[in-house]
């Protein structure tokens, strides 16, 4: 008589372990973290701390290391950042000076420092929009925040990067000049949202978009009445939409 064994018995295996994103949000004000399932939901709380002011590439790395050490296993990291970035190197940072972040390789760095995890770098605002755009038509998303950051799709692919917010709009200020946040502080919240008005309209007139997406951290201070094609998203996004660095060929 065969003897039954544990195996025989029918033992269920162990369940496979979902693979873990940690999605990190770099800020010209903020860095935050969080992980995320397979399908980019969140795993528990965000982690958040303010940027070092004037942070460098180095300090950028350690600054994030310890961002992250509170939180628990993952397996691979996916960056927003605030600037052009290419194949996981920085070619501008203009809220952290431009000069020493040029050809920095942050998602390289990163990942030696986090024990050789696989690490993509995007712009932030091109990761914010992953995380909300429909995938119908031209679709635009516009971050307020320190500055203005710009990510454009179409049919829900995501177009190369074109820094909108460094290009000159009224009496030589660039829009980083004219909706960021020192902008909004220098004239107050009601003249703000009239440049966030008039700002809609210049892209309306320039791409003819068929939605507008405004995150960041001051879309919460938008109160003017939004066109039906223009919605605020969930500043999230910044970090859900992290995902889809690993589900798409973008970088």
């Amino acid at each position: 008589m065969k003897r039954t064994t544990r195996r025989d018995a029918g033992t269920a295996p162990a369940p496979r372990r979902t693979t873990v994103t940690l999605a990190i949000d770099v800020g010209g004000s903020g860095l935050k973290a969080a992980l995320l399932d397979q399908d980019g939901a969140m795993l528990g709380d965000r982690v958040r701390v303010p940027t070092p002011e004037g942070v460098s590439p180095e300090g950028m790395v350690d600054a994030l290391a310890a961002l992250v050490a509170p939180l628990s296993a993952f397996d691979r990291v996916s960056i927003g950042f605030p600037g052009v970035v290419r194949h996981g190197r920085v070619l501008t940072a203009p809220h952290f000076g431009n000069k020493p972040w040029r050809d920095f390789p942050l998602a390289e760095a990163l990942g030696r420092r986090l024990g050789g995890k696989p690490v993509r770098l995007l712009n932030d605002a091109d990761v914010q929009g992953y995380g909300v755009v429909r995938g119908e038509g031209l679709e635009l998303v516009l971050t307020l925040g320190t500055g203005m950051g710009s990510a454009l799709f179409r049919d829900g692919m995501c177009m190369p990067h074109m820094e909108f917010a460094q290009f000159p709009f009224r009496k030589k200020k660039t829009f980083n000049h004219y909706v960021g946040n020192a902008a909004r502080h220098k004239v107050g919240d009601k003249k703000w949202n009239r440049r966030v008005e008039k700002t809609i309209e210049a892209f309306r007139t320039l791409l003819q978009f068929d939605r507008l997406y405004l995150g960041g951290g001051n879309a919460a201070r938008v109160t003017l009445a939004l066109p039906p094609d223009v919605s605020i998203v969930d500043n999230a996004a910044g970090l859900t939409g992290g995902i889809k660095l690993w589900q798409d060929a973008a970088p």
